[in-house]
């Protein structure tokens, strides 16, 4: 089906859902008024992209007929001529637009997701550096109206972030956080560095789509569960009863641990949903070596050459090597200023779909 005959199809149902929303027995079944809002809305961007693509191509048929009439006057045409590249230029992001707003979305993108983060190259700095990463992720979560869980933190004495695990439930989660996968660089002056010098550290970041029991069933006999006694840097995170969790799943070797909350039940289904959200990345990288949330793929040695982004403090530059996108407000960034860039890197997945990659 080419393009013209899928916006005419989406312009029929948007006509359809317009006369149905008004009928009363609609209103009066909210489920099916929820269903169809939810597609109503789907489809007005199209529908007015449309509106606009077609007044476009209306306006340049009646130049063309401007241009073809042999009796205008010189000047009067180059008017229209200058008129027509701008209503060609015009169609021509129309068309871009509408091609973007067709495209199928990812079921994944309205997933919940389960972050990890680890401090890899750098010592404490690199630990420091996670707990930043992790500060940053926060922010930026509660600006969306985001609920965010802590399933597993392991601090150092000074601050840092040996390990954090977190899930983060709201709408449209994956969307966004698919694209943090990997390897983030750190280039600043730490606070125990006495002459000034620029370190490099690493930490590594692993955004799993969070899946429910029915997707994918854990069988109890693949199961070794152990209970002990939280540990961790002190403060509020220590617990003097053995309410922390350790699942082993057998036939892989995954090992999860949970240990934030007090209660044994609550740290078993939570270390339960990290190893399902584990395995479905398995499964995924299996089935398509190609997949982005396998998170041996995602992660890798956590080595300073491995990157996807470098975070330079001196600079105040933030650069993702993957898309070539570099901004020079670091500190935004680092308090939960994401927007720009992940509008970078959506813009950017969504030319290399257009492009067919």
């Amino acid at each position: 089906m080419n393009l013209e005959d899928q916006l005419r199809r989406a312009e029929q149902r948007y006509e359809e859902l317009t006369e149905r929303l008004q009928d009363s027995s609609i209103a009066a079944d909210p489920a099916k008024l929820a269903a169809l809002m939810k597609e109503y809305k789907q489809l007005t961007p199209i529908a007015e992209a449309y509106g606009s693509y077609t007044a476009c191509r209306r306006a340049i048929t009646e130049i063309d007929a401007v241009l073809s009439d042999p009796e205008s006057d010189a000047e009067f045409r180059a008017m229209a001529q200058a008129e027509r590249l701008t209503e060609c230029a015009r169609l021509a992001e129309l068309e871009t637009e509408l091609q973007k707003l067709l495209m199928p979305e990812d079921e994944a993108d309205s997933r919940n997701v389960i972050v990890e983060i680890r401090s890899g190259a750098g010592g404490e700095e690199a630990a420091l550096f996670a707990h930043s990463l992790h500060r940053m992720y926060s922010m930026y979560a509660e600006r969306q109206g985001w609920e965010q869980n802590i399933l597993n933190l392991n601090e150092t004495e000074l601050g840092g972030t040996k390990e954090v695990v977190f899930s983060l439930s709201g709408d449209h989660v994956y969307a966004k956080m698919k694209f943090e996968s990997g390897v983030h660089r750190v280039q600043r002056v730490p606070e125990t560095e006495s002459q000034g010098r620029v370190h490099t550290s690493t930490a590594t970041v692993a955004v799993l789509q969070e899946v429910g029991d029915v997707e994918l069933e854990l069988n109890p006999n693949d199961l070794r569960i152990d209970v002990f006694r939280s540990s961790g840097a002190g403060g509020q995170h220590i617990n003097k009863t053995s309410s922390a969790i350790r699942v082993t799943h057998i036939p892989t070797g995954m090992v999860v641990e949970c240990q934030d909350e007090r209660s044994q039940y609550k740290n078993k289904d939570r270390a339960l949903a990290v190893l399902r959200a584990r395995l479905y990345a398995k499964a995924q990288a299996e089935q398509d070596a190609q997949v982005a949330a396998a998170r041996r793929g995602q992660v890798g040695t956590g080595d300073r050459s491995e990157k996807i982004r470098t975070y330079n403090f001196p600079q105040s530059r933030l650069t993702d090597h993957r898309i070539g996108y570099t901004v020079y407000q670091l500190e935004d960034v680092m308090n939960g200023e994401l927007d720009g860039l992940f509008a970078a890197l959506i813009q950017a997945e969504q030319a290399a779909k257009l492009a067919g990659k």
